[in-house]
């Protein structure tokens, strides 16, 4: 059984090479809605509060739906979301 951290590399890997998210579309998402989408995913809500969010919010409902029964498969996708979000701003520096 892989562990979690090798799940969320695993799936980071996936989301780069399957859906194309690379060092440069995630440049793109440059006001925290990787971050937004990632704690979404772990609360596994859609909080009020996110009005003026309608693109992170569309990504967010799709991921929720296509993976609401798999509570694990959410926080695997969360934590690469998160090391996503980690790298780009490493890149800023």
């Amino acid at each position: 059984m892989k562990s979690g951290i090798e799940l969320i590399a695993a799936e980071r890997k996936r989301q780069v090479e399957v859906e194309g998210w690379t060092a440069e579309h995630d440049r793109h998402h440059d006001d925290g809605d990787l971050a937004l989408a990632a704690a979404l995913l772990i609360v596994n809500d859609l909080p009020c509060w996110l009005e003026g969010y309608d693109d992170t919010i569309a990504w967010y409902q799709d991921l929720v739906i296509k993976h609401e029964n798999d509570r694990q498969r959410q926080l695997v996708i969360a934590g690469a979301l998160i090391a996503a979000e980690i790298d780009r701003i490493q890149r800023l520096v």
